[in-house]
């Protein structure tokens, strides 16, 4: 049979799939698998890697299976996956020596604070491109290191090796041959040197992480060796790599300097592309680099929503208001407004452009009137809101304003919630036809890689739109709710400060 599919492991924060893709963006398979979450403490956040490796392994034998393909009709494999997530493990038993410690974990907010103090907060941000945070893999590396028994001195043997998740699952379908990962990965860690594409020694130093742990990096596009014939009945090329939200900036088609997008997914991540300038932002964003098919990086300006499609999750299993995520849109419809009701949702500290490592979550504005409906409107708002934070952010890092956006992820969906982001930032937000654009990216780079498309070209020619949302609201409007915004954060800002 000739070669037609491309598959794209697409491992996320709550789940793993796999898509089987036709050569024009088109879904030919799917399937998914939900995987445990584990909350050994409040504020840890971790995953199994033997539960994250083998709910992906399975989805993508379930996938194939569903339309009878061999691994001869698979032209290559993209790997996307939820980023800055840390594993260490046992280079000879392939054995995870700790939990994942998850992005979303800020375990390590006191070792960033340290860092931060001993003055090397600047340079962090000049030669990485990052803020020192605990959201990125440095410290929580280092805190493994630093907990797990007889770790540092077997990391320093050359016995211990480090991966974010795409990492893991390479070595684990090349069954140990390959410890490998792409710039973008890569470049999400703190301790990478974004402009010299090579690991920092001055920051591996001060974690005290060696060397010898640390993966090779390529491009995003690229041949990066080939499955063990066990898992798919024969090997397959692994062509393409990217964190989830540069796969997604992507599968956008955003490859012009000034092109945005956000994803709606347990965050949101927004990503705008600055071609090849290195744009230090002025106003919290951060600087990485773009997914691409050469050494010659793109780079990007990303700003990070910590709780955006999360939000519908806690109104759904926290506070059971909800019975699933798409009824959230119906009650928020059912009210005309949120009656001045704003949700905070920083459950898990601030990003961008406020990054406060100590926020909490609040609720202001409540009166005797407040339901259900405006409860669950103001928490859908929240989601914009915290967008148009970072989208105001770019447009005065850049001078210029954005007129248009494109989104994808699950909570995009939610026209309700699409609407109103058009409203608060006074735009165009552009929804593509393919919601599934972070698994596309990474079978875009894995098909450029393989030789199944000739070009960038080819890609855009595969686009399609599905909604564009336009401002609909009077300036005067929108002025006053995003002033009742930035009051409502100010107050979750002056209560971490009071803790």
């Amino acid at each position: 049979m000739e070669k037609k599919l491309i598959m794209a492991l697409d491992q996320g924060t709550t789940s793993s799939r796999c898509i089987l893709f036709k050569k024009n963006g088109e879904i030919a398979s799917i399937a998914q698998r939900e995987f445990t979450q584990i909350y050994p403490k409040p504020g840890y956040v971790e995953h199994d890697p033997l539960e994250i490796w083998s709910s992906q392994l399975s989805v993508a034998t379930e996938a194939m299976a569903k339309i009878n393909a061999k691994a001869e009709d698979i032209v290559s494999i993209g790997i996307t996956n939820q980023r800055e997530t840390t594993i260490v493990w046992d280079k000879e038993t392939g054995e995870p020596i700790y939990n994942a410690i998850v992005w979303q974990c800020h375990r390590t907010a006191d070792m960033i604070e340290k860092m931060v103090e001993d003055g090397l907060g600047e340079y962090v941000r000049n030669t990485t491109g990052l803020i020192p945070d605990a959201y990125f893999s440095a410290s929580k590396l280092a805190w493994i290191l630093n907990h797990i028994k007889g770790a540092r001195e077997k990391a320093k043997e050359g016995k211990l090796i480090f991966g974010t998740v795409d990492t893991w699952l390479i070595w684990k379908l090349t069954k140990g041959r390959i410890h490998t990962t792409d710039y973008t990965n890569a470049s999400r860690t703190m301790l990478f040197d974004i402009k010299n594409l090579d690991w920092d020694q001055k920051i591996l130093d001060y974690f005290d992480i060696p060397r010898c742990m640390l993966p090779e990096v390529h491009p995003s596009s690229y041949k990066f060796g080939e499955t063990d014939s066990q898992f798919f009945g024969g090997p397959v090329i692994i062509g393409g790599v990217a964190g989830d939200q540069q796969a997604s900036l992507f599968g956008q088609c955003c490859f012009n300097e000034g092109d945005v997008k956000n994803t709606y997914g347990t965050g949101c991540f927004l990503l705008m592309n600055t071609g090849k300038n290195i744009l230090q932002s002025k106003k919290g964003l951060l600087t990485t680099i773009a997914a691409g098919d050469s050494d010659d990086v793109d780079y990007a300006l990303e700003g990070s929503v910590f709780v955006g499609g999360a939000a519908i999750q806690w109104l759904r299993d926290g506070m059971r208001m909800i019975k699933n995520a798409a009824q959230s849109e119906e009650y928020a419809c059912a009210v005309s407004s949120s009656e001045g009701v704003y949700v905070v949702p920083s459950f898990t500290g601030m990003g961008a452009p406020y990054w406060n490592q100590h926020a909490k979550g609040i609720v202001v504005g409540l009166t005797r009137g407040c339901s259900k409906e405006h409860f669950i409107r103001a928490t859908l708002e929240s989601v914009a809101y915290q967008s148009y934070d970072v989208l105001n952010a770019m447009e005065l890092d850049l001078g210029k304003d954005i007129t248009s956006l494109k989104v994808d992820g699950g909570a995009s969906n939610n026209d309700f919630l699409m609407q109103f982001q058009s409203d608060v930032m006074d735009a165009d937000v552009i929804r593509s036809k393919c919601s599934e654009t972070t698994a596309l990216g990474a079978a875009y780079l894995a098909g450029l890689a393989a030789g199944f498309y000739e070009s960038k070209e080819e890609l855009i020619s595969n686009w399609e739109l599905s909604n564009r949302f336009q401002p609909s609201v009077k300036k005067e409007v929108r002025e006053k709710l995003i002033k009742g915004w930035k009051k409502a954060v100010k107050t979750a800002l002056v209560w971490a400060e009071e803790e």
